[in-house]
């Protein structure tokens, strides 16, 4: 089994250029089922996740090519399969967002229960409500979802008590191909969702709303062809600026959109970052100083996002002073805390808020990862412990981070995986 290697203390000093958004390009991967014409897709993160995905539209029947460039050709015409078997699906739960699109083309899906981080509860009841409200009946049985239509969907209100992103994603997917108009109440307003709509919208859709929490699309005939570059990873992005708060050090991102963390923007601030942005880069800045402590809490786009929350509790147990760090998304999303104290962070749990005593300096240890952010939690606790850390079942990390041993090197990190 793999594992990274990093020698502490270290300084973040450098720039890196972020990478597409995984949490769009899996939606729009499946979205590409939908068209009757060729996808050309640019700025797809080289991730497991995303080749797994790829993989399993592969195995749907779909003409898959991969460029030098590093673009992506989607033929989705060839598509012949509506069956998504659970040696895939139960790899990566964002597989249950070919439910829509599948059911939308073949009037049928069947679609293996998805698997996953096991950072807490994610039903998929409200996947199942909304095309159920389209029309669709469905059935749970050997594992699996199995969901049918006569004839078209058709358009619906569909309304969420809770907001859920793959949820959303699924109802709009599969509105797009129904027969009359589709409200979304309570729909995620993520720019993820905003990008899966661009890019269905690019196709032919009639979507309005996006990024609101009242989406409504007006169902066409068909889908065609069409050309899109995914939007930059946000999370990915706020991971090396926390890196670079909490070492003390310096940063600067580019292919990045400063709009979609202007919460977590100002929270760096608060710290003591100096922070610039431009249409397409961020800056940060610590001048050397040791961060103060903030608390944060999290919550829905624009709030402090959930997959920011891990990274930021390494950050306050290096941090000057008290704070906490409230959960409120996932209500198993603290597994790293147990893996943080053992590099020595003074932390305490109770119920979905810790508390945290920042120190000057962890020490070392050999951890091991428990999901994908857990593993970034981890790598940035290395940065600021003095020894060598050796994080184990890093196979999380390459889920949601390209190239990370590389862009951490470039940043004058001593890091390597064996």
């Amino acid at each position: 089994m793999e594992k990274i290697i990093i020698r502490g203390p270290c300084k973040i000093s450098g720039a890196v250029n972020i990478v597409g958004a995984k949490n769009a390009a899996l939606p729009i991967l499946c979205a590409s089922i939908l068209s009757r014409g060729t996808i050309q897709l640019q700025n797809i993160p080289q991730l497991r996740d995303t080749a797994t995905m790829l993989d399993l539209l592969g195995r749907l029947g779909a003409g898959i090519s991969i460029h030098d460039s590093g673009e992506i050709k989607i033929d989705p015409r060839s598509i012949n399969r509506y069956k998504a078997e659970y040696d895939l699906v139960k790899t990566m739960r964002a597989s249950i967002l070919v439910l829509g699109p599948l059911l939308a083309r073949f009037k049928r899906a069947v679609v293996s229960l998805p698997g996953g981080c096991a950072i807490g509860s994610r039903p998929i009841d409200l996947h199942l409500k909304a095309l159920q409200c389209l029309g669709a009946k469905i059935d749970l049985h050997d594992g699996y979802i199995e969901a049918k239509v006569i004839g078209r969907l058709k358009g619906a209100h569909i309304s969420f008590d809770n907001t859920s992103v793959g949820a959303t994603e699924n109802a709009i997917m599969a509105a797009s191909l129904a027969d009359g108009q589709t409200i979304i109440s309570g729909a995620a307003t993520e720019p993820e969702v905003v990008d899966l709509a661009n890019f269905l919208n690019g196709m032919g859709a009639k979507i309005e709303g996006a990024g609101t929490q009242v989406i409504k699309i007006d169902g066409v005939d068909e889908l065609n062809g069409y050309s899109h570059s995914v939007i930059p990873d946000r999370i990915e992005a706020g991971t090396f600026l926390i890196a670079a708060a909490m070492t003390r050090g310096r940063i600067k991102l580019t292919g990045v959109n400063p709009e979609d963390l202007i919460f977590v923007l100002e929270k760096l601030k608060e710290v003591g970052a100096d922070i610039n942005t431009g249409k397409d880069w961020i800056s940060l800045d610590m001048h050397g100083s040791r961060p103060r402590a903030i608390s944060i809490s999290t919550g829905t786009f624009p709030l402090f996002p959930t997959d920011l929350q891990a990274q930021w509790l390494a950050l306050a147990s290096v941090s000057e002073g008290r704070c906490t760090v409230e959960e409120n998304i996932f209500e198993n999303r603290f597994m790293h805390l147990h893996e943080l104290k053992r590099m020595t962070a003074d932390l305490d749990l109770r119920g979905n808020c810790a508390h945290v005593t920042g120190k000057d300096i962890l020490s070392a240890a050999e951890v091991m990862s428990t999901d994908l952010r857990a593993s970034a939690s981890l790598v940035l606790a290395a940065l600021v412990a003095a020894g060598e850390t050796i994080i184990s079942r890093v196979y999380h990390i390459d889920r949601g981070y390209a190239f990370i041993e590389e862009k951490l090197r470039s940043l004058g990190v001593d890091v390597e995986r064996v």
